[in-house]
């Protein structure tokens, strides 16, 4: 079976197609990829159903070489050195160099036919956080090409998603009202900007503190992507795929989902804000 055999794997490079939904109440997340649009567009742009296993790159510097001649179509936060949002024409033996992104964080390579590595709870994702799924990419690892597609799209190039800025909507959460009156609205009325201790998990943000009213112990409850929780200290972090299924810190809004797919894009230093 051909493959590809990774010679760098980057900062942080994982498998992940659409995830595992539906398995919070046996204690299993969500995961799969923290931009989905970008995943589904890539993997289109080879013909394979939308929910087949990619890479997602964190910040670029992937090194990869091919068995054998492939095509493939790199998405998301764009990268110096190789074509975007179109397929690519891959020879046998041939080496891509994926660069560091010039804005946003992940990128998205498919390749046709998908990587065909082993399901886990019907998802071929790898979840940071429960270590369920493929193991994150090493240096030397190889990953197997499936033969599973769709019929090949008459599309060389299609137009990036774009990034533009990071306004995300939200509805109030499930404990908006442990917090004080004004709390929601200095929420939606302020800029947060990310810190360099994002991930998978979580997006978190500094910026003015969202107080509380209410100080008592918050059972644990369930969470889902886009719950914006509040720690002690007031600020916010935004919970992305790889987020625990129940959580201890009141919820004081949630993000839409269809602005999920930006939140995935945000890295240390973006400036974010909300909207109701």
């Amino acid at each position: 079976m051909t493959g590809i055999e990774v010679l760098s794997p980057g900062p942080l490079t994982t498998v992940q197609d659409l995830g595992r939904p539906g398995l919070a109440p046996i204690g299993v997340g969500p995961s799969g990829a923290a931009d989905r649009a970008s995943l589904r567009l890539a993997n289109r742009l080879v013909g394979n159903h939308e929910d087949t296993a990619a890479l997602e790159l964190t910040y670029g510097g992937l090194r990869i070489r091919f068995d054998a001649a492939a095509t493939i179509a790199l998405t998301g936060a764009p990268c110096p050195g190789v074509a975007m949002n179109g397929p690519v024409h891959i020879g046998a033996g041939q080496e891509l160099v994926v660069g560091i992104p010039s804005e946003g964080l992940r990128t998205y390579l498919a390749v046709r036919g998908g990587f065909d590595v082993p399901e886990v709870l019907g998802s071929r994702s790898t979840d940071v956080l429960s270590g369920i799924g493929p193991a994150v990419l090493e240096t030397g690892m190889r990953l197997p090409i499936g033969t599973r597609t769709n019929g090949f799209p008459n599309v060389d190039l299609a137009p990036p998603l774009g990034l533009g800025p990071a306004i995300l909507r939200v509805l109030p959460g499930p404990r908006d009202d442990w917090f004080v009156s004004d709390a929601l609205a200095t929420l939606v009325g302020s800029a947060y900007v990310v810190t360099k201790d994002s991930n998978r998990v979580g997006v978190r943000l500094d910026g003015p503190e969202l107080k509380r009213e209410v100080h008592e112990e918050l059972p644990s409850e369930g969470m889902v992507s886009g719950a914006l929780q509040v720690p002690p200290g007031g600020r916010p972090i935004l919970f992305l795929a790889d987020h625990p299924v129940t959580g201890g810190y009141p919820v004081i809004a949630v993000v839409a989902d269809k602005d999920l797919d930006r939140a995935g894009q945000l890295r240390g230093g973006d400036t974010v804000r909300f909207c109701l």
